[in-house]
């Protein structure tokens, strides 16, 4: 999906980018509309959510790595709770 890019990351990627030292956002099971002002990077530790968007829904859970483009607008439907590393801009 273009607005929402899922990638699955080698350890070796994930210490030469610094998500471990990312700060950390947790939430959850709750259903929420959600629109992104920058680009957000994430890598998600525990949880499942299902994004839904005009293009269609994206399943993310645990060890994805997750890129949302700045300008989306999405509906958040979190299936298990969520835990996830996450940069913005």
């Amino acid at each position: 999906m273009l607005n929402i890019k899922v990638e699955a990351l080698s350890e070796k990627e994930l210490v030469e980018r610094g998500v471990y030292s990312w700060p950390v956002w947790e939430k959850e099971v709750s259903r929420f509309d959600w629109s992104y002002s920058e680009i957000e990077s994430c890598y998600f530790l525990e949880g499942k959510v299902v994004v839904e968007t005009h293009e269609g829904q994206v399943e993310i859970g645990k060890g994805d790595f997750v890129t949302f483009s700045q300008g989306l607008s999405c509906v958040w439907d979190i299936k298990e709770p969520v835990k996830k590393h996450y940069k913005l801009g």
